[in-house]
């Protein structure tokens, strides 16, 4: 079974499927930029939802912003994304004190 999250990443535009990734610029340095959301939803199989929500449970500082950029952002750094915002983004998500909404 599947459920559904709304994530947050950094960018001004709607994701709509795995095409519209190409669009996300990798280096973009302007203010902005940095300072703008997207919101898109996801479906995720309901033992990961639920595992999210331990864990944010567990871990008050951490909340599903946090856990998802964290993640999105790791996943990108290991995969061979070569970009300062990106590592910069994961770094601050994994050794911050305060959730994303703080």
């Amino acid at each position: 079974m599947w459920g559904t999250s709304c994530i947050r990443t950094q960018n001004q535009m709607q994701l709509s499927g795995m095409s519209d990734l190409s669009r996300l610029p990798i280096e973009n340095t302007s203010t902005q930029a940095e300072e703008s959301i997207v919101s898109f939803q996801a479906e995720i199989p309901l033992n990961l939802e639920m595992a999210m929500k331990r864990y944010i449970e567990m871990h008050p500082n951490w909340d599903q912003y946090r856990l998802v950029q964290a993640a999105l952002a790791g996943f990108l750094v290991q995969n061979g994304v070569n970009s300062r915002p990106i590592t910069r983004l994961f770094i601050e998500n994994m050794f911050s004190n305060t959730s994303v909404n703080s």
